[in-house]
């Protein structure tokens, strides 16, 4: 039977660039980070009744509401006033975005409690926590987390307009158990941001960092064939804003997969104490061997918490080279 896994969270157009211009030597993280993130659009994640019926309307769960009556809507405030400037009409024209595509379409407005409701659930973005891979001391490029951020009702990747990461403290940990996995409990500090997103894809999210750069060392990245089974260790945040290395023994090494590129053990009694293994909010975490950077933590096993997986960090450092976004 396959081992179950789970994504450690929970945050113009054109052609990419093909010559990729990383550093070779890169600054390393492992510090924890908050991940705030805004939606291209008003995401719809579900439906209510309202006297007891789903009211009808174009929208389907994963479309993007962009248009209300052709004046744009960027934030759930800008829903909200329109639907209230516009209540008197039968019904409202909607513009959405479903697939990458622009369509158009209405929803009635149903008078109710003294409200006027569209029976949509909506979110217009999302915070969470997660851990810095890496900055490109050169271009001031970071990636994060190894793999997406996806809205949980929908499954679906966040299609964002604007993001950031900003100063996270680690509180206490809720230990992982096979079966389910635990998570870093943190509290936020908004006002002292790192760096703005600019992506969010399978591999990870990117962006500039803008705050002043760590006073750390500069790793070696390592390419995929210097990447050995055996020892290494991962550097990450249990309590407050301490980074520290543990270590991990990697079993496997695999080039036919976007984000478990590395299988690994936590070996560190240290670790395993304080997590019971790998916890949510590791996603990202690096990953050192012999001196170099050579990858950064992505998944958990969620039948054998004490096992992982891992992005190579030229994965990671090729697709935060990339300009625009994904299609």
């Amino acid at each position: 039977m396959k081992n179950k896994i789970l994504l450690l969270l929970i945050c113009i157009f054109g052609l990419p660039i093909t010559t990729m211009a990383y550093s070779k030597y890169i600054i390393p993280g492992g510090e924890t980070i908050g991940i705030n993130i805004k939606s291209d659009g008003v995401l719809v994640v579900g439906f209510y009744k309202i006297n007891n019926k789903y009211n009808k309307s174009s929208l389907k769960v994963g479309d993007y509401i962009t248009t209300i009556m052709d004046e744009p809507v960027n934030s759930l405030n800008d829903l909200t006033s329109l639907v209230e400037r516009y209540k008197d009409e039968s019904e409202i024209k909607v513009g959405f975005r479903r697939n990458k595509k622009e369509l158009t379409g209405t929803i009635k407005l149903i008078y109710d409690n003294n409200v006027y409701k569209t029976g949509l659930y909506v979110k217009d973005g999302l915070t969470g926590c997660g851990t810095l891979s890496y900055i490109d001391p050169n271009t001031k490029i970071f990636g994060a987390l190894g793999h997406e951020i996806i809205e949980s009702n929908t499954n679906n990747i966040i299609e964002i307009k604007t993001g950031e990461i900003f100063e996270n403290r680690i509180t206490s940990i809720t230990k992982s158990y096979d079966g389910t996995p635990g998570s870093k409990n943190s509290r936020f500090n908004y006002n002292n941001i790192y760096g703005d997103i600019n992506r969010n894809t399978k591999v990870g999210i990117y962006g500039i960092y803008t705050d002043e750069l760590p006073n750390k060392d500069n790793l070696k990245v390592a390419s995929k064939e210097e990447i050995k089974i055996g020892e290494a260790y991962i550097t990450t945040v249990l309590n407050d804003k301490e980074v520290k290395n543990y270590k991990i023994n990697i079993t496997n090494i695999n080039d036919d997969s976007d984000t478990k590129n590395i299988t690994f053990e936590i070996i560190d009694n240290n670790l395993l104490d304080k997590t019971g293994g790998i916890v949510q909010g590791m996603s990202g975490s690096p990953i050192i061997q012999n001196d170099m950077i050579i990858g950064a933590v992505t998944h958990v096993k969620v039948d054998n918490v004490k096992s992982g997986y891992g992005i190579f960090i030229t994965r990671m450092l090729e697709e935060g080279e990339k300009k625009g976004i994904d299609l």
